[in-house]
């Protein structure tokens, strides 16, 4: 995928719904029954599938981890959750 695409002029409709363009859609893999995720980042309407931002969240994690190797930052956080709940149920 290009990360700059031929633009489209899109059209809100009455009911609040546009519609992506087929280029648009045969470019992202978007189907009938295809789940998007929607937000506002720096004032543009951002449209991704569940599946890209998952990846892209796991590739900004791991880029930026600065744990151990092949530890967990799962791991990490439970660890220090825990270890913080101990020390609140034995303060006075």
């Amino acid at each position: 995928m290009s990360r700059h695409s031929e633009r489209s002029e899109v059209v809100v409709n009455r009911e609040g719904r546009v519609l992506i363009p087929a280029q648009v859609r045969r470019e992202l893999g978007i189907g009938s029954g295809s789940k998007l995720v929607l937000y506002v980042e720096d004032g543009r309407v951002v449209m991704e599938s569940q599946d890209d931002l998952l990846d892209r969240i796991r590739r900004e994690v791991a880029t930026s981890w600065q744990g151990e190797p092949g530890s967990s930052a799962a791991d990490e956080l439970i660890a220090e959750r825990r270890a913080e709940a101990a020390t609140e149920d034995t303060a006075p």
